[in-house]
């Protein structure tokens, strides 16, 4: 197998699709971003991309077959708007893989026509909270403009650090390809999957690409991971010398 070997599924004929991505990263929140879209909406398998850069190992079904390890790209449309969905179980192992794989994710999006690219994730705050925000980033100061009409945040020095992997490398390598770009980050603990931090994203991207979509799923896996914050707080004010109920968990793993 080559370095990265794309696999063409179907080919249909898009109108001017934005690009979003949601690989795994920070409380999972891009991920559960996109898994709602496509159990929302009808979609289409369009491209497997394989790479040596991806764990070695396959993911086995139900049905117990096994497949060879792979980011995959959907269409759909959303409210009119068509669109490409980046997504997968995994990101790549290090650097030149995170490169070379963004690189031909970004071959992929402008084959289908794409100018305008969508990544999204989950930047850690180190403590629950109750009030979501979504911070952004984005390639040109148009962009930024038109996020902050939908109240998008934009921190200077924020995250700390930049922005790595998948998410980071769309807005670099896209905007020297000419893509405007933007990654879109849910405030998170960064403790656990954040299907709140998920919605808070959704609703911005919602905003943004005017479009519907039933939130009722992912409001009750929210309601699932309350339960459990809720379990994990009260364990924790049960030990001696441990954390206190109305403390953070920020020691925890």
């Amino acid at each position: 197998m080559d370095e990265v070997d794309i696999e063409t599924v179907a080919d249909p004929e898009l109108q001017d699709p934005v690009l979003i991505e949601g690989l795994p990263g920070v409380g999972h929140v891009g991920k559960l971003v996109v898994e709602h879209l496509l159990e929302e909406n009808e979609s289409e398998l369009v491209r497997r991309v394989y790479s040596e850069y991806l764990p070695p190992q396959v993911s086995v079904a139900d049905d117990g077959i096994a497949d060879l390890v792979s980011a995959e790209l959907y269409a759909l449309s959303l409210g009119g708007q068509d669109v490409l969905v980046l997504t997968g179980d995994h990101q790549a192992q290090d650097t030149r893989g995170h490169y070379r794989l963004t690189d031909a994710f970004l071959d992929v999006a402008e084959s289908f026509g794409v100018e305008r690219v969508f990544a999204l994730g989950g930047v850690p705050t180190g403590e629950l909270i109750e009030e979501y925000s979504v911070l952004g980033a984005a390639t040109t100061e148009e962009f930024v403009s038109e996020l902050e009409s939908v109240g998008v945040e934009f921190r200077g020095d924020e995250p700390a650090g930049g922005i790595v992997g998948t998410s980071g490398l769309l807005l670099g390598l896209g905007d020297r390809r000419g893509l405007e770009a933007t990654c879109l980050m849910g405030e998170t603990s960064g403790y656990l999957v954040d299907p709140k931090s998920a919605q808070a994203v959704l609703e911005v991207l919602q905003s943004v690409l005017e479009f519907e979509v039933d939130f009722e799923s992912l409001e009750e896996r929210a309601d699932e991971m309350e339960e459990v914050v809720s379990k994990i707080e009260e364990m924790e004010s049960q030990q001696v010398g441990g954390i206190g109920a109305d403390e953070d968990l920020r020691y925890i793993g």
